[in-house]
């Protein structure tokens, strides 16, 4: 299978995978019929790994539009980016973002113009970083960088080929939504809001709900699921004394990883993480 190496992440988002690829890409299972990803955020290992057939799913309806739009009408959206980039300043940013902040915002505006809107804010914002608050409303603030790459036509167009010439299938619903009726032969990667390490590291701000202990552990019952069906999975989360309790029937490895996004730069070192699977590898 020939991979297109223009294709790649298109945002940066919370808990993106790329610093990871290493680690992940050799652990996917060869010859998996269908490629599921329940969280797929930024995309990073779909982008790597590049399956023909492949089921992903996110909760964030902004994020699902976004790669829907991409799909349907990138024409339109380079368009669109390039006014952005026309624009772009502190006042102009504020301005957009303030956008969601209107009644009927997702009526008043396009698929297509909601798409540039957050492509625009996440190439703009403060770290690149996608964040809501609980009302829904994106709320990091403008970066000040000198040249933003608004406009990346080559990754837009790279992967709107991708979903339209291989048979990917975008959903935006609840996790488990992306799990029903799969069949023996499907590989499923989890990467969900991590288990926070410590309270004060608590960052659920890219949903309006964050990801509670219960759905952690609701989680492992759909693992255990998957299991029994004789479905392999492989999850990315913290190296947290729960998440290694909760999947101590499976394979687990320790994986260092760098975390970028805190808002204390001496906490922005090497820290441990946990990649759990259910299958033999060699």
């Amino acid at each position: 299978m020939s991979k297109n190496t223009i294709l790649s992440p298109v945002l940066k988002w919370v808990g993106g995978k790329r610093q990871l690829l290493h680690e992940i890409i050799p652990l996917i299972p060869l010859n998996a019929s269908t490629y599921v990803e329940p969280f797929v955020g930024g995309g990073a290992v779909l982008f790597e790994y590049q399956p023909n057939k492949a089921i992903i799913n996110d909760f964030n309806e902004e994020l699902i539009n976004v790669y829907n739009v991409i799909k349907d009408s990138p024409d339109e959206l380079v368009e669109l980016l390039i006014t952005h980039k026309e624009n772009n300043n502190q006042e102009y940013f504020y301005e957009i973002r303030a956008l969601d902040r209107q009644e009927n915002y997702i009526d008043n505006l396009s698929n297509v113009e909601r798409a540039a809107r957050i492509i625009y804010l996440n190439k703009t914002c403060y770290n690149g970083l996608f964040r809501v608050n609980s009302a829904g409303q994106f709320n990091t603030p403008f970066g000040k960088y000198k040249n933003p790459n608004i406009v990346n036509r080559p990754v837009i167009y790279a992967m709107s080929n991708y979903f339209n010439e291989k048979n990917i299938k975008i959903m935006n619903t609840d996790y488990k939504g992306a799990l029903k009726n799969l069949r023996k032969g499907a590989f499923v990667y989890f990467d969900p809001p991590y288990l926070p390490v410590s309270t004060s590291s608590s960052f659920t701000g890219y949903t309006e709900n964050g990801f509670t202990l219960e759905q952690q552990i609701e989680l492992k019952e759909q693992c255990d699921n998957l299991n029994r069906r004789g479905i392999k999975f492989l999850l990315s989360n913290s190296d947290h004394p729960i998440i290694r309790d909760l999947y101590k029937d499976y394979n687990i490895k320790t994986i260092k990883a760098k975390r970028a996004i805190n808002s204390k730069a001496n906490k922005r070192g090497e820290i441990n993480e946990v990649l759990v699977y259910n299958y033999e590898h060699i």
